[in-house]
């Protein structure tokens, strides 16, 4: 029974956060630090993403198959697939070259937990700033960016690689700042997580899938089913909070955890 309640706090957690500016990474770290969670459920936090990954794909199953039947003769589908991957590629390269340094920092407590503070409340005062600097926008469909303004917000895309920092939320800013209205920057950044957060647990997967055992079967099911719900839900809401009060709410959440955090390790 202990084991489940992990796997659905964990399963909560992910879910709230992996399409949130916030950095699930860095939630599931801090989450799992103060669970008490052991080494052997590295390989389930991985697997518990791909729930995250279905409920966008639930959410925008019209949009994907459309662009995937019609592949061969719409030249916007084209478009909206080129889009994609082209924002893609930014981060691939950036991650695979410095995964080793990642891991050093992800897998180091001593290191992870103060850098993910700091991280937490400097993103926080980045938001604040650069939301009220934002230029006008110009672009207001996140179904068909320019390719050009795609591959931008892919490269704005390798900041979260560094522990705490966002990737939604640094992919919306970095829309946001290139004159992406910041509903159709939310938009694409869904688009674009699914295959990026697929390619990465796949990655993960590689190096951590023999931890796997059949014990755990019921532990991932549980986080699988809870993530899914949960970003079912936090996806159709964000829309609606980013497009009313735009980033700055995550902003402040991001300063006070990151304090909180930081005096927490203090103690």
């Amino acid at each position: 029974m202990h084991d489940i309640l992990i796997s659905v706090w964990l399963g909560i957690v992910e879910g709230l956060t992996e399409f949130l500016p916030i950095s699930s990474t860095a939630h599931l770290l801090v989450a799992e630090r103060l669970l008490g969670v052991s080494d052997n459920w590295e390989a389930f936090t991985v697997v518990i993403q791909l729930g995250a990954i279905l409920a966008v794909v639930a959410i925008y199953f019209q949009t994907f198959w459309r662009a995937l039947v019609t592949l061969p003769t719409s030249a916007e589908s084209r478009r909206f697939a080129l889009g994609i991957i082209v924002a893609l590629l930014p981060s691939v390269g950036a991650g695979l070259a410095l995964k080793k340094f990642l891991d050093a920092v992800l897998l180091n407590p001593a290191l992870a937990m103060p850098f993910i503070a700091v991280c937490w409340v400097v993103g926080g005062v980045i938001i604040l700033a650069l939301e009220r600097i934002a230029p006008k926008p110009r672009w207001f469909d996140g179904d068909k960016l320019p390719i050009s303004k795609a591959f931008q917000i892919g490269c704005c895309q390798i900041l979260a690689i560094i522990p705490g920092v966002s990737r939604s939320g640094a992919t919306i800013l970095g829309g946001e700042l290139l004159g992406v209205e910041r509903k159709a920057a939310t938009l694409f950044t869904f688009y674009l997580a699914v295959p990026t957060m697929l390619g990465a647990t796949i990655l993960e997967l590689h190096h951590v899938g023999s931890a796997l055992s059949g014990a755990q079967a019921t532990n991932i099911a549980v986080g699988f089913v809870v993530s899914f719900l949960v970003a079912y839900v936090v996806i159709r809401q964000f829309l609606v909070i980013v497009g009313r009060y735009g980033l700055a709410p995550f902003g402040w959440y991001r300063i006070v955890a990151g304090l909180a955090l930081a005096a927490y390790l203090w103690v």
